[in-house]
């Protein structure tokens, strides 16, 4: 009987890593031409070069906006409490960190990583700009802080 268990247990074991090994670890068939997977950003750092330190502690909460800003604004100087991530869909925007004057430009179809708790501050040119912004907060932490 023991010998039948193990044959059992080997069969099953082998079938499961041949069903594993089929498919792709993606989700997508390999023969699916139709579904394309494009990384845009992948990063641990934000777009001055500060390293992440962690997620808030908590419940996870995510946000997305659709932040449409009109042409030759420039937004006030602001600061993020958690990591966040800015699709530029149209148009352009520059951004500016306010402790040495470092800017960024970010044109449509770039990610912008964002920074964590540091002042910075948002400028469009002579077209408006439409972001997609992802935030990883917690519930009823403040997507934006206003600086001075």
């Amino acid at each position: 009987m023991k010998w039948l268990i193990s044959i059992l247990v080997k069969g099953i074991t082998g079938i499961l890593v041949i069903a594993m090994l089929g498919f792709p670890r993606n989700g997508f068939t390999e023969d699916d031409t139709s579904v394309k997977s494009e990384t845009l950003l992948k990063t641990t750092t934000s777009w001055d070069g500060v390293p992440y330190a962690s997620y808030p502690k908590g419940q996870p909460e995510l946000t997305v906006l659709k932040i449409t800003i009109p042409a030759h604004t420039e937004l006030q100087w602001h600061q993020h409490p958690m990591p966040n991530a800015g699709y530029v869909l149209s148009g352009e925007i520059t951004v500016e960190k306010k402790d040495n004057g470092e800017k960024r430009l970010i044109t449509a179809g770039q990610v912008l990583p964002e920074m964590v708790d540091a002042l910075h501050r948002g400028m469009t040119g002579d077209s408006p700009a439409v972001l997609i912004v992802f935030y990883a907060g917690t519930p009823g932490m403040p997507l934006v802080v206003a600086g001075k």
